[in-house]
């Protein structure tokens, strides 16, 4: 194993310095490439499927896993054994020249892709955490969730989540027991100790969802989701309190709307809220990864192409299409057409790629040197 990581610590450090030579003629795409985390239909990878395209040949830099196909109502999409899922992830990486990122949404209790019915550990939820409020409870329930992903081949868990419970009855946060708390100080608290037992296992985490979804009262899966009237500043809390104690892992954007951050755009898509406040204000200089580009609250209001350009400028540097709210297998081919595109004609500079390229290789290199 260790040989292995080695081999790949050695080819991703020499991408980096073959990279940032201007005269590599291929640099653009495959920096492009790295900004994409694509969700893919199968419990394999099959040599003609798009997924396996998606990684050889645009060279994406990471994927998205599910144990539940939304399009299709089918518990068949990813995930149906613990042994089954080391193959795929071991499949996924055997494809990839660059180490993908492999993630998950293992937050515990109701969002939990990894379900004891297909033979995985039953977990807890961070409300339980955040009601005991105990570290070493937490520390364990983390800690366990940590070494069972490394043990599988996934190397990032989008969680924790940081929202604080402003509103218990919200059907995406509150009423799926997905907070920690209503007190920013619990949910940082409890944060903290998450991200550090999923470093002690070399698991990449990503506090979400940026800048607080606490207070909505709709689902950004469905809806155009408001929280202008209902946000607060202490929402932000748990963010500051970590960056501010060096905190580098990413940071997942919320597609909320508010209009005291932003009159035009939702979050994901606001430069006031992501270069403005999370990066300049708050200091973060880790990647920023955006929620599902997919979710209603983006494509029912935005065509792909001004998403893709908005969320970029805005500071975003890897672009989730999880394929899981709709399924489209040409995701990835699009999304570099039209990143490409947009370069070309100057809508996206060179420089602004090479800016998410250089965060995103520099979080590859600090995980792989961690499993080492």
């Amino acid at each position: 194993m260790k040989t292995t990581l080695l081999a790949a610590l050695l080819l991703l450090l020499s991408f980096t310095s073959a990279l940032a030579a201007p005269s590599a003629p291929d640099s653009l795409s495959i920096k492009i490439g790295q900004m994409l985390m694509i969700g893919f239909r199968g419990m394999e990878v099959k040599d003609d499927s798009s997924i396996a395209a998606d990684i050889r040949e645009r060279r994406i830099g990471g994927v998205v896993l599910f144990d539940y196909d939304v399009p299709t109502k089918s518990p068949v999409r990813n995930i149906e054994s613990p042994e089954q899922l080391r193959r795929l992830t071991s499949e996924l990486q055997r494809l990839s020249s660059i180490p993908l990122f492999i993630s998950i949404d293992q937050e515990g209790g109701r969002v939990c892709r990894l379900k004891p019915a297909r033979g995985f550990p039953p977990t807890v939820s961070a409300a339980y955490l955040g009601k005991l409020n105990n570290a070493d409870s937490t520390r364990q329930a983390a800690g366990s969730t940590a070494a069972l992903l490394k043990s599988l081949g996934v190397n990032m868990n989008l969680a924790p989540v940081v929202d604080v419970n402003v509103n218990p009855n919200n059907p995406v946060i509150g009423k799926l027991d997905r907070s920690f708390s209503a007190d920013p100080v619990v949910v940082a608290r409890q944060a903290r100790i998450v991200v550090d037992a999923f470093h002690q296992q070399g698991i990449i985490a990503a506090l979400k969802h940026f800048p607080g979804h606490g207070s909505s009262t709709t689902d950004t899966h469905k809806d155009f989701t408001d929280v202008t009237t209902t946000w607060s500043k202490k929402e932000l809390d748990p963010y500051r309190a970590l960056i501010r104690e060096g905190y580098s892992d990413p940071v997942m954007t919320a597609h909320v709307f508010n209009a005291r951050l932003d009159s035009l755009y939702p979050a994901t898509l606001s430069k006031a809220a992501i270069d403005g406040l999370l990066r300049k204000q708050l200091g973060f200089g880790g990647v920023v990864l955006s929620d599902d580009m997919q979710m209603k609250a983006i494509s029912d209001r935005y065509g792909l192409e001004e998403a893709i350009r908005l969320a970029i400028d805005a500071g975003v540097d890897v672009l989730i299409f999880g394929n899981n709210v709709s399924y489209d297998p040409q995701i990835a081919s699009k999304a570099t057409s039209i990143i490409c595109h947009l370069v070309e004609k100057g809508a996206i500079s060179p420089e602004r790629i090479n800016e998410s390229y250089r965060r995103i290789m520099t979080l590859k290199t600090r995980t792989i040197i961690s499993r080492l």
